[in-house]
């Protein structure tokens, strides 16, 4: 797995909202309505519409069209890359500095 972390930085981003993580969170249940998620917050439509369209960009959500109303899901696939990633990133590599730097060496030398 490769160190993309422009990539992965844009998702954790559209997760660092208290909103729109609750979004996430109810829809780990399914699908829902737009009008469903919206009766959960103290927010207008066109706030739930710019929250949305960062989860879909991002491909965090996947959004359907319905008549009026959008229908929205996790993306799994997406989901489960950013465990993934999360997973290999707090994990101990070969390559990973903390086995290439001797902070005590380097800390003395540097007087830090």
């Amino acid at each position: 797995m490769e160190n993309n972390y422009a990539d992965y930085a844009l998702l954790f981003k559209a997760l660092s909202d208290e909103t729109r993580l609750k979004i996430i969170d109810m829809l780990s249940c399914g699908e829902l309505c737009a009008c469903d998620i919206l009766k959960s917050f103290h927010i207008t439509q066109p706030t739930l519409s710019y929250h949305m369209k960062i989860l879909t960009e991002c491909g965090i959500v996947n959004g359907t069209r319905d008549g009026a109303w959008m229908h929205y899901t996790l993306n799994p696939e997406t989901v489960n890359n950013i465990l993934a990633y999360w997973k290999f990133i707090t994990s101990s590599k070969e390559d990973c500095i903390c086995h290439t730097y001797d902070c005590d060496k380097n800390c003395k030398e540097e007087n830090i």
